[in-house]
């Protein structure tokens, strides 16, 4: 309660007198702009990137692995969390912001420009290096300088950004991927840069700027995290490898790979997370469980569109649209205040949905069953999400002292992050394995998934801390 009450009196004190309002009153609202605008150049990209996914492999003859356009970009994003959660609890989450938006862009011309599958792949890493240090950053912002009552309305507002990119991002990357090439959406989003740029930096530095305390001087880094984050990084990228070559000769990196992925991954999240602890702990094991089961099932959603029932990619990426808008609505449902004491409930029923939404989706591979029936079901399946991860993300900001905001971020995003890359490897092995194609191939991928996600059902009762 005392670290509670630390954090409120840190906040206010940043803030100043100004808190009163809501998110967009004359406090706050230069900063929300901003801060939404690098959320809304993050829902574009993946909503974009997604639907010409398809399009990019089958070109580059990469779709055996395809998985690893998507699990490379989590894997390089775990260093990036941990090095932007020691940068901002440090020296402010300025830097790490515009230094993460610069190598976002930078990956994305990399990819755009790939010949091979293995450049493109390596563009994604360079974006997710980015992305780590940008989605950490943000959360270091929300943390220091809105009210706690203010903080579930911001993250709704981080939900009803991805709006507009789930219903025009599909539609102008198809277009421009069937009349000007998939590339030229790679290449076209790193002008989007500097939007958010000119809006969010210059109210970052006044609001959010420094460390905590400023009287104490800037702390150094912690080496010992930055290598435990490297080794986290490499040892997923080892068991990707072996996940996706399932050789005798696999073995020794996937050895090696766990042997350096287990006790780093121990050592960078809170005590008891993979006990389902109640608390922290959990809060941080469902993220992962929840956005690893999801976006795992969510990516191979457009491939089994286009390959199994011949729709174009425009089309299959509109599919996931109105996801964006059911996504949103339950975000802000779960900011209303009269929903708090409910919290956990909504976050049992949310995985429930996402659960459901995952097990559905591969009827379509019988052709008697409707093409919209995908769409229905990722609608309900996004709803429950924008309960569970607008959720987590208020619950670990409550339980977080101020001076441990990054690095307690940096754990969420961790666990989310490396449940992707796992879970991607798992599938995208399963998915090789059986033929890369055909009803077998996929429901290896998404019934697996499914089962995770009721995992997750069981870990929001573990939410609330013991008295």
């Amino acid at each position: 309660m005392a670290a509670l009450e630390s954090s409120d009196s840190v906040v206010a004190g940043m803030a100043g007198p100004e808190v009163e309002g809501g998110v967009l009153g004359r406090a706050h609202r230069a900063l929300s702009v901003g801060i939404v605008s690098v959320v809304l150049l993050i829902a574009f990209e993946a909503t974009a990137i997604g639907t010409v996914m398809p399009v990019a492999a089958r070109e580059l003859d990469g779709v055996s692995l395809y998985a690893f356009a998507f699990s490379g970009y989590f894997t390089t994003s775990l260093t990036g969390m941990v090095l932007a959660g020691q940068w901002a609890d440090r020296r402010g989450p300025l830097a790490a912001l515009a230094t993460g938006i610069g190598a976002f862009a930078g990956g994305l011309v990399v990819s755009g420009t790939a010949q091979v599958m293995w450049v493109f792949i390596l563009g994604r890493a360079v974006q997710g290096f980015g992305g780590g240090l940008v989605i950490v950053a943000v959360y270091v912002v929300v943390g220091r300088a809105y009210p706690e009552r203010l903080r579930p309305a911001i993250m709704a507002s981080f939900a009803a950004a991805w709006v507009v990119p789930s219903i025009v991002g599909p539609l102008a990357s198809g277009a421009v991927a069937e009349h000007l090439g998939w590339r030229w959406v790679f290449l076209g989003i790193p002008l989007l840069v500097l939007l958010p740029l000119g809006l969010a930096l210059p109210q970052i530095r006044r609001r959010a700027g420094g460390p905590v305390d400023h009287d104490a001087g800037t702390p150094a880094f912690d080496r010992r995290r930055i290598r435990l984050a490297l080794a986290v990084s490499l040892g997923a990228g080892l068991v990707q490898y072996a996940a996706q070559d399932l050789r005798p000769l696999s073995l020794v990196p996937g050895i090696l790979g766990a042997a350096l992925l287990v006790p780093a991954v121990r050592r960078l999240l809170p005590r008891g997370t993979y006990r389902a602890v109640r608390g922290l702990p959990s809060v941080v094991l469902l993220r992962g469980l929840s956005a690893g089961s999801f976006i795992a099932a969510e990516s191979f959603v457009p491939l089994m569109l286009v390959t199994q029932r011949g729709l174009s990619p425009t089309l299959a990426g509109f599919s996931l649209a109105a996801g964006g808008l059911t996504w949103a609505a339950a975000s802000w449902a779960q900011s209303r205040p009269r929903m708090e004491p409910y919290r956990e409930r909504l976050m049992t029923f949310g995985m429930v949905l996402v659960a459901a939404a995952i097990a559905v989706a591969p009827a379509v591979l019988v052709p008697a069953v409707p093409v919209w029936t995908v769409a229905v079901a990722w609608g309900f399946g996004c709803f429950g999400m924008g309960l569970v991860i607008s959720s987590t993300s208020v619950l670990l900001l409550k339980l977080s002292a101020p001076a441990e905001a990054g690095a307690n971020s940096a754990a969420l995003q961790i666990s989310d992050a490396l449940s992707n890359v796992v879970l991607l490897a798992t599938a995208g092995a399963a998915f090789a394995t059986l033929g890369s194609d055909g009803t077998p191939a996929f429901a290896s991928v998404f019934l697996p998934m499914a089962g995770v996600a009721l995992v997750g059902a069981w870990v929001t009762t573990r939410l609330r801390a013991a008295d």
